[in-house]
């Protein structure tokens, strides 16, 4: 049967296939039906435009877009670096992208050695004994990581219920202890941006369950009491979890499992140039020391005489955290990623080290540098000189100058903070520019700030009362001379 749909009659062809005798035989018939007047569709008023004009339309919306391949993105925590074509070529192979994962294992020989030797380059990285490869997000990751610790002093018979965080770490470190019915325990800063040593001791007692330390930490500063934490906390029968979000300053240069750490998640989508952004898909892998490896997630890919294979031995494994295997199409990435760089993948962080301390060096007298010291692969600044909001209205300022905004009050420890990730695929002169951009407006601020508040004024879309955004969301799209009304 073959519908011919319009309005307001339904046009069936049936089509009659019937055997005579030992002869087939085919008849046509024509059937029309009148619709009901209350299902007839009123005419929508269709516009007559031409290809040129629908094309140069959404063009024109994509270019209102900003995206790291757009310019400079320096989001500090987010690393929002270059994601090299070579690495979307690869994941896009017929092979890799159009397998099925219920496929017999005979048939994705090649996209099981993948992972499995993606494993093995990431406990070469780290210094960790395994790996899974199945979380979603670094988030995921940590909720992994602790639900192995948990696991772990179950099977000891220990109860052991608190987290020692410091403030200096990523906020979903506590979101996820506490998701895990763990008591977290906030350690502030020293003045160096360390966690305190003398609060993290006082702190540590036999409920101790894990220490969750972001390192180096969100202030872009790398711990220098870190070997003497993971001993106190192993004399305590502690674990050691890193949030390795931010091991693109370490990669070749310092090992986790060498500062003392038992598990650590990585972001592939910030370490190792996978796409970021838009709410995924992600890839938070963890990695384990040796006597956590049982508590992985199953299936495990495993080689045996020369043969990659799916392992479904539970052990003492805490179960999956997502169905199959993770996000393949971010480990065919960073694999290619990681065989681009080989043994060089030290470069990789030696660039963004420098970068970040060249682009400190330019604006820590213009700004107030929270830690007066070198900083890892970012920093954080304080605007708190110039004023309440100014952190908001340079971010907002930056703009009209064709940047994106850096990262702003985030880590909370610091007043007014501008948090900058340049990354090591951003060039010299592009972190010229951004710093000469900076001062101006930190002078811009002195000279005429009320055009500071009042920014962006170039951008298709003006300063929105956030407030009133959040509260009454208004996605019409407006003017920017119209757009600071109260209901943007």
């Amino acid at each position: 049967m073959i519908l011919f749909l319009s309005r307001p009659v339904i046009k069936m062809k049936i089509i009659f296939e019937y055997e005579e005798e030992n002869s087939g035989h085919v008849q046509d018939e024509d059937i029309c039906i009148e619709l009901p007047s209350n299902l007839v569709r009123k005419e929508l008023p269709i516009p007559d435009i031409s290809e040129v004009n629908v094309v140069r339309h959404f063009t024109n919306l994509s270019r209102m877009n900003f995206g790291v391949d757009v310019g400079f993105y320096p989001l500090g925590s987010c690393t929002m670096k270059y994601n090299p074509r070579v690495n979307e070529d690869a994941a896009r192979v017929d092979g890799f992208s159009n397998l099925h994962p219920l496929s017999p294992e005979e048939c994705a020989q090649g996209s099981l050695q993948l992972m499995w030797e993606l494993k093995e380059y990431l406990k070469e990285i780290t210094g960790m004994d395994d790996f899974s490869l199945q979380p979603s997000a670094g988030a995921q990751g940590e909720l992994l990581g602790v639900m192995i610790a948990k696991s772990h002093f179950k099977h000891r018979d220990e109860k052991r219920t608190k987290a020692i965080i410091p403030d200096s770490a990523h906020g979903t470190n506590p979101a996820t202890a506490s998701m895990c019915k763990l008591e977290t325990i906030t350690v502030p800063s020293d003045t160096r941006g360390n966690m305190d040593l003398n609060k993290f001791k006082e702190s540590l007692d036999p409920k101790v369950a894990l220490v969750m330390l972001t390192n180096p930490n969100t202030l872009g500063l790398f711990d220098e009491n870190t070997l003497k934490i993971s001993e106190l906390a192993h004399k305590n029968g502690t674990l050691m979890y890193c949030d390795g979000a931010n091991m693109n300053a370490l990669l070749g240069i310092s090992r986790p499992a060498d500062q003392g750490f038992d598990m650590i998640h990585l972001n592939l989508h910030k370490t190792f140039s996978t796409p970021h952004g838009g709410g995924g898909p992600g890839s938070g892998v963890l990695g384990v020391k040796s006597f956590l490896a049982d508590y992985l997630p199953i299936p495990k890919v495993v080689k045996r005489d020369g043969r990659y294979s799916l392992e479904y031995t539970k052990r003492k494994s805490v179960g999956r955290v997502r169905a199959f295997y993770g996000n393949f199409g971010m480990h065919v990435r960073a694999y290619s990623y990681i065989n681009s760089w080989g043994r060089n993948i030290r470069k990789v962080s030696e660039h963004a080290v420098l970068n970040a301390n060249y682009l400190q060096s330019l604006l820590k007298d213009t700004f107030e540098l929270a830690y007066d010291r070198r900083c890892a692969h970012e920093f954080v600044l304080s605007s708190k000189k110039f004023g309440e909001k100014s952190a908001l209205n340079i971010a907002k300022r930056l703009m009209d100058y064709g940047f994106h905004p850096p990262t702003i009050y985030f880590p909370l420890v610091v007043h007014e903070a501008l948090m900058i990730e340049p990354t090591e695929t951003e060039s010299k002169e592009t972190l010229d520019k951004f710093a000469v951009t900076l001062k101006k407006i930190a002078s811009e601020i002195k000279e005429s700030p009320e055009v500071v508040r009042q920014s962006p004024l170039t951008t298709p879309v003006g300063r929105l009362d956030e407030v009133a955004a959040a509260r009454r969301p208004n996605l019409r799209w407006q003017p920017a001379s119209k757009s600071n009304q109260s209901d943007s």
